[in-house]
């Protein structure tokens, strides 16, 4: 496919509609939080499915809505022994417009953090042969020998919650095939229930935020440009930016 037919390549920094719910008023406003999401993507049938599951109705942070596994950078994730490395074009471009400290350290911790809230919350390892971790979030893979495997992860997209609303997230969202990562038997937890795997065109059936919709519209034509989803990729980035909510590509 010619770069005329790729349905990413736009100006920099467009005005986008509204990919968050609509802000609320009377909250502070707080600096984000780094987060990270997990995207697996089953691809042996006749279209691919994506796991998802539906949040808590108890979380204060969307609930009863089905999306991705994902959670909150935790400060130890940096310092956690993997099995392999993230791709170097991955790298680079977490880095891009990363907030200070914004260093190698800081994108991979970021990469870690997807893996393990994706065991903690639907049960998958992403983890290959290595050293285990010692911390005792990591107790599982430890058990088994393992430590997360970074190398098959691809960055697909960045989402920063808006202001004044009661929880900020500055989320990195990675995908990665089913068929690239090992133990894929879901489990569902007090995090996410009712988990599934959603065909592409089955998605709109379900509630989700806002945001998660616009990552499943992207990854849709992502998929459609090459099936392989490959590594370094341009990637959009939500966030607003003077009043109005803005789609860069980074």
């Amino acid at each position: 496919m010619t770069d005329g037919d790729d349905p990413t390549q736009q100006h920099p920094a467009t005005r986008d509609p509204a990919p968050f719910a609509p802000e609320e008023v009377g909250h502070p406003l707080l600096r984000p939080k780094d987060a990270a999401t997990l995207v697996l993507i089953d691809r042996t049938g006749a279209e691919p499915s994506l796991l998802m599951g539906k949040r808590h109705q108890a979380h204060a942070f969307m609930p009863d809505t089905y999306v991705f596994p994902g959670g909150r950078r935790d400060r130890g994730d940096g310092r956690v022994p993997v099995s392999d490395e993230l791709n170097e074009e991955v790298t680079r471009k977490l880095l891009l417009k990363m907030p200070s400290p914004a260093t190698e350290i800081r994108a991979r911790a970021l990469a870690i953090a997807a893996v393990r809230e994706t065991h903690e919350e639907v049960g998958i390892f992403i983890a290959g042969d290595g050293k285990p971790s010692r911390q005792t979030s990591w107790k599982a893979f430890a058990d088994r020998g393992l430590a997360p495997k970074l190398s098959s992860l691809r960055y697909v997209a960045r989402a920063v919650t808006p202001p004044y609303q009661k929880r900020r997230f500055d989320t990195r969202f990675f995908a990665c095939f089913r068929d690239e990562v090992g133990q894929t038997d879901a489990e569902a937890s007090n995090e996410l229930l009712d988990l599934k795997w959603v065909k592409l065109s089955q998605a709109d059936s379900l509630s989700m935020p806002r945001i998660t919709r616009a990552i499943i519209e992207h990854l849709q034509r992502e998929l459609a440009y090459d099936a392989s989803l490959p590594f370094g990729r341009p990637v959009p980035y939500f966030h607003a930016r003077y009043g109005h909510f803005t789609r860069e590509v980074l």
